[in-house]
């Protein structure tokens, strides 16, 4: 049994006859004729039913094509498959990721995928989400890592990967630096350490502060949070960060849970809608989703 009858036999089965399947696979009809008669042959039983009118599936014909459909299914699968590890293995991909990405390993991820794609050439883009989005939007990257804020463009498509949420960090020697749950509205008076007014963590501690009744001083504006708790630690203010920017090891800082915490993003894998991803970036997707799950 060859592969070109069972492609021959399930053309001659969609298209409903000898004819129209082979102007469909480009051929001529005595070779479709040919290889349906061999195939016949060599199961022993008649697969479909010839008048002068129409062309017809015997009982045995139905069950052969499901079968058939299924082995060339699999084939079809395949060969993608492969073609696109052929792509893979010489493609590029660049990824834009920010600072907080919850408590997802983007290092080990991209670590396993370089292990297992070694001639991709894989790039890192750091910044803010407005930033990447820019460059995502340009094509200068081709995956966004980070926070889905609620106002994310349509033309972005994103999947949650990872849950993230925001506590309060203050000085290890301020006056609230222990005790229980705390009420924004306790720290109106206080400086406050926080990212540039384009973040989405800026407009969470705005909006958060204004239901509060206040607005909060920003005097030190950074722009990574690893800079927001060293400031912090330094004793130049209060802020508000990301969980999983506090529970690393580095500068010590008191934390404190707020009432009515204002809900943090969840962290998601961002591209672009309508722009078709390459091999190499289907594979650094498949290998990022897979590593969130795991």
């Amino acid at each position: 049994m060859e592969l070109r009858q069972l492609r021959y036999f399930e053309a001659v089965a969609r298209y409903g006859g000898f004819t129209r399947a082979a102007e469909r696979l480009h051929v001529a009809q005595s070779a479709v004729s040919a290889q349906i008669r061999a195939l016949e042959s060599e199961l022993g039983v008649a697969l479909f039913d010839r008048t002068t009118r129409r062309v017809t599936l015997t009982h045995p014909g139905e069950l052969f094509l499901v079968r058939a459909r299924r082995v060339l299914g699999e084939l079809d699968g395949a060969r993608g498959e492969l073609d696109d590890l052929a792509a893979v293995l010489s493609g590029r991909v660049a990824i834009g990721a920010t600072a907080v990405v919850g408590p997802f390993d983007l290092p080990g991820a991209l670590a396993r995928f370089h292990v297992r794609y070694p001639g991709v050439d894989l790039l890192l883009r750091s910044g803010l989400v407005a930033k990447l989005l820019t460059l995502l939007d340009g094509g200068d990257v081709d995956l966004v890592i980070a926070p889905i804020h609620d106002d994310l463009p349509a033309h972005f498509a994103a999947r949650r990967i990872a849950a993230e949420d925001l506590l309060l960090v203050l000085p290890p020697e301020h006056r609230l630096a222990r005790g229980g749950v705390l009420d924004l509205g306790e720290l109106r008076d206080e400086r406050f350490v926080c990212l540039p007014a384009d973040s989405g963590l800026r407009t969470l501690l705005d909006d958060a502060a204004a239901g509060a009744g206040f607005a909060p001083r920003v005097q030190f504006e950074t722009t990574g949070p690893a800079d927001v708790r060293a400031l912090v630690a330094a004793g130049l203010g209060v802020a508000l960060l990301a969980r999983s920017a506090v529970e690393p090891p580095g500068p010590e800082v008191a934390v404190r849970p707020l009432r009515n915490a204002p809900a943090h993003p969840p962290i998601g894998l961002i591209h672009r809608r309508g722009r078709p991803l390459g091999a190499a970036a289907r594979a650094c997707r498949r290998q990022l989703v897979a590593a969130a799950r795991s």
